[in-house]
C-alpha cells in the first residue's frame, strides 16, 4: 500500500472484479474472516477512470429489455473488457435488500490502466469491518447512487440514469 496500486505478486492478466457497496464485500468476505480475504482494502478511484470502466461494460448475463437477442448479448459481452454483474445489496446485517450492488470485472486488456492510472490509492479498512461487525457503524463509509449518463444506464440495466444525460 505504501505504492498506492497494487504491485507483483498481483497478477494483471485475469479478470480483476471492484465491488463498491461496503456491505457486499462485508458478506463475500465474511466480516473480513474468510480464507485468503482476511483484508479488506479501499480502492480509491479517480472519476475519470471509473467512468472508463462502466463505458467499456457490458451485462455478464442475458437482459433481454437490454439486449434483445442473446446474439446481440454474446456480441457485445465478446467486445467489451469489462463485465458488470448484479447481486443482492446487504444491509449491516448482510441480509439482501431489494436493490442491487454493482460488481465490475475488469479484464485483461483494461487492468493496466486501472493499477497505473485509474487507482489514486489504496487504504486498508479491515479494522473498519471488524468494528462494523461488533456494531460500530460509525467508520463505514456512506454510499450514494452514482451518476451514469443515459447510455451506460441503458446498457448496463439500470433502468432510469441518475444524472449526466
Amino acid at each position: 500500500m505504501a505504492v498506492g496500486t497494487f504491485v507483483a505478486p498481483f497478477k494483471r492478466d485475469r479478470m480483476t472484479w471492484i465491488k463498491p457497496s461496503f456491505f457486499w464485500m462485508m458478506y463475500r468476505s465474511g466480516w473480513a474472516t474468510k480464507l485468503g480475504q482476511e483484508r479488506v482494502l479501499a480502492v480509491r478511484m479517480s472519476r475519470v477512470g471509473f467512468d472508463r470502466a462502466l463505458e467499456l461494460a457490458s451485462l455478464s448475463h442475458f437482459e433481454a429489455d437490454v439486449h434483445g437477442t442473446h446474439e446481440a448479448w454474446r456480441r457485445a459481452k465478446e467486445a467489451s473488457p469489462v463485465c458488470v454483474q448484479w447481486d443482492p445489496e446487504r444491509d449491516a446485517d448482510l441480509q439482501p435488500l431489494s436493490w442491487r450492488a454493482i460488481q465490475i470485472g475488469l479484464g485483461p486488456r483494461v487492468v493496466d490502466a486501472y493499477v497505473d492510472e485509474w487507482i489514486l490509492r489504496i487504504d486498508n479498512v479491515t479494522d473498519v469491518a471488524r468494528r462494523a461487525e461488533a456494531g460500530d457503524l460509525s467508520a463505514v463509509p456512506v454510499e450514494r447512487p452514482y451518476p451514469v449518463s443515459a447510455a451506460v444506464a441503458a446498457r448496463l440495466g439500470m433502468g432510469a440514469p441518475t444524472g449526466l444525460g
